[in-house]
């Protein structure tokens, strides 16, 4: 058992942080053409994933798909040379938050069960164990007009930062939880 300084092994847990951590790095550091390519260099590092899991995992990423200087089409991370700009919430297009919008709109789609309001305060319903999730998905937008949330089993609450802009907030909810981007674009 390593217990002296400077002699432990250094493990990485199979968590879905670690495995879309490596995701990034071996993205950042090579050109990868195919899921399939990178699932076997995933798996060689000891995440072994399905092409469904990685597909996701890409996609919340917000890699695409565009060519490299030899005209081969290999995966591109937000932020890296020739990556394209994306939307985001505070309208500031090129940020991580291109993203994190999609990935909010995604999470609405496929939790929101209900949304109310009162003046600065909308409460969102969710199936049981699907609210912190949903919270964290607002938290990571940064969502100039939200606050904050507050997370218990089934139900998020958003405090805004208007007075009264608990509709337009709950409107803009219950557009993404129909799928559409904020602006009524359609989810990519």
């Amino acid at each position: 058992m390593g217990g002296g300084c400077g002699g432990g092994v250094v493990t990485t847990p199979r968590t879905q942080a670690a495995r879309r951590t490596r995701i990034a790095e071996v993205l950042s550091g090579r050109s990868i053409c195919s899921q399939e390519e990178l699932r076997g260099i995933l798996a060689r590092d000891g995440f072994v994933v399905t092409q469904a899991t990685l597909s996701r995992d890409l996609v919340d990423l917000g890699a695409v798909k565009l060519p490299n200087g030899d005209g081969r089409a290999v995966y591109t991370l937000p932020g890296e040379p020739g990556a394209p700009a994306r939307p985001s919430l505070s309208g500031h297009p090129g940020t991580d938050a291109g993203t994190d919008v999609t990935r909010l709109v995604r999470a609405a789609h496929e939790l929101v069960v209900s949304v109310d309001h009162s003046a600065n305060i909308v409460v969102v319903r969710t199936p049981p164990g699907g609210a912190q999730y949903l919270a964290s998905a607002f938290d990571r937008t940064q969502w100039p007009p939200i606050i904050g949330t507050v997370a218990g089993d089934d139900t998020v609450l958003l405090v805004t930062r208007g007075a009264d802009a608990g509709a337009e907030v709950a409107a803009e909810i219950l557009a993404m939880a129909e799928g559409r981007m904020p602006g009524g674009a359609e989810v990519p």
